[in-house]
């Protein structure tokens, strides 16, 4: 039996069974060694070579989490939902019953393309990936609550935006999954033609895929009103922030600072870390300009840092469990067997791959993880199958990409979930992990099985 597979299941019941999703990754890797036959001492040596390999996995999440509550600090959050909270109050105060209804549809619509448009930007522009879910989402709980808006739909929303920016915008993140991680891996993998590829054109198609799920997940599956109860959150993430003008205008010139130095950067081609020399550059400018009081200075980064650490240390073990699934041999055996399987058939081939893709990424939770672990095989058996360029582009990217989304162990569920739940009425896997699974992976696997037949 294959070991990635047995791990992946161990892991994805303990998950479903509540059993947190550190342990469900652990117990899940230890399984998968002794099934790949690496023992229980080679399982705890892989395992810990993953993590630290996942040492700068750490340090980002760390910059980033500081950088997204000095931002917080100066009352961005705040501003925003007050005005949303206070454009609804002078609605109901000022309109008819009838009127009414309409005022809520409207500031919910706003509410979830706001919501959007800042999980597209936290990938790029503002490249605090999920930081800013704990900071923005938890002061807007009592606004969704009055307009009974579907967590579910949020999370979805939210997923979305976090996801499909990072394998389609080539910016900050993308730029590391579509350039540095993807074309690159595809290149040293024995495709050189790749270098001339657009990678955005070949995502194109899988990106349309995760815009139907999202669709249908906001027009029909979540459409109509669910009930939650009006519950006080912790005092630590309803904490008052004062608004600040001169502040806010501090922290908006260190936001353009973070994109500017990660465009200077791909532009001159350098081998530093653009994201995290974006994130450092935004927090050196909230402390030099008073966008961040220096008394208080040291205790907001700490805060920061500590508000990311959970996320920071399951995408860290998620790593551990990525090395043990690399040391068995069985994600090659998995791949090549399944080709062999379909003898040339590149439309059955191309399935099984993205398939496989998802069974990988759900268990490590991580695409920019898996990328380099199928590349090594999949470059190789899609220019034995003939596909083109482009087309091994798209096959690769997106069963990178699958199970990205539904994951328990990926930083695009678990981020929504720590913002959602702060009042305890948004369970993990039954409200993130299993909507976004159903909305996403599926349109994703059958667009990108689409992109390699028609590219």
């Amino acid at each position: 039996m294959n070991a990635v597979i047995i791990a992946v299941v161990v892991m994805l019941g303990l998950a479903v069974a509540r059993v947190h999703v550190v342990l469900a990754l652990l117990i899940g890797a230890i399984v998968g060694g002794l099934v790949g036959g690496l023992g229980i001492g080679g399982a705890f040596a892989a395992f810990q070579d993953g993590i630290g390999n996942g040492a700068s996995i750490a340090l980002n999440y760390a910059l980033l989490g500081a950088f997204a509550l000095a931002v917080a600090n100066a009352g961005l959050p705040r501003l925003l939902a007050e005005s949303i909270i206070n454009r609804i109050d002078a609605d109901n105060a000022e309109n008819n019953e009838q009127t009414k209804e309409k005022a809520v549809a409207v500031a919910k619509w706003l509410t979830v393309a706001g919501l959007l448009l800042m999980a597209v930007m936290s990938q790029n522009l503002v490249p605090v990936h999920i930081a800013f879910i704990p900071l923005i989402v938890p002061p807007l709980l009592s606004v969704l609550n009055k307009m009974q808006v579907d967590r579910r739909l949020i999370t979805c929303v939210l997923t979305f935006g976090l996801v499909t920016t990072y394998f389609f915008i080539p910016v900050g993140f993308g730029n590391i999954y579509m350039n540095d991680i993807l074309r690159s891996n595809i290149v040293d993998a024995g495709m050189p033609e790749a270098n001339n590829v657009s990678v955005m054109q070949a995502m194109a198609i899988p990106a349309l895929g995760m815009l139907t799920g999202v669709l249908f997940a906001v027009f029909v599956s979540y459409r109509k009103k669910r009930t939650y109860q009006e519950i006080p959150i912790s005092k630590d993430a309803a904490k008052a922030v004062e608004i600040s003008r001169y502040r806010i205008t501090i922290s908006i010139v260190a936001l353009i600072a973070t994109f500017g130095v990660q465009i200077v950067l791909q532009y001159l081609d350098s081998d530093a870390d653009s994201l995290l020399a974006g994130a450092l550059a935004g927090l050196v400018i909230m402390l030099a300009f008073g966008g961040v009081e220096w008394k208080q200075s040291d205790d907001i980064y700490t805060e920061g840092m500590r508000m990311m650490a959970l996320i920071g240390f399951i995408m860290i073990t998620a790593q551990g469990f990525a090395s043990v699934m690399a040391a068995t041999g069985h994600v090659e055996t998995l791949v090549e067997s399944t080709a062999a399987a379909f003898d040339g058939n590149r439309a059955l081939a191309s399935l099984a791959m993205l398939l496989v893709g998802l069974i990988v990424t759900m268990g490590i939770g991580s695409s920019f993880s898996t990328l380099p672990i199928i590349s090594t095989i999949y470059v190789p058996l899609c220019i034995s199958l003939g596909f083109s360029p482009l087309a091994t582009v798209a096959l690769v990217g997106t069963a990178g990409a699958l199970g990205d989304a539904g994951s328990p162990a990926s930083d695009s569920t678990l981020g929504p979930t720590s913002g959602l739940n702060v009042d305890g009425q948004h369970d993990h896997i039954r409200d993130s992990v299993i909507p976004t699974f159903l909305h996403f992976n599926i349109p994703l696997i059958a667009f990108g099985w689409a992109a390699t037949m028609l590219l």
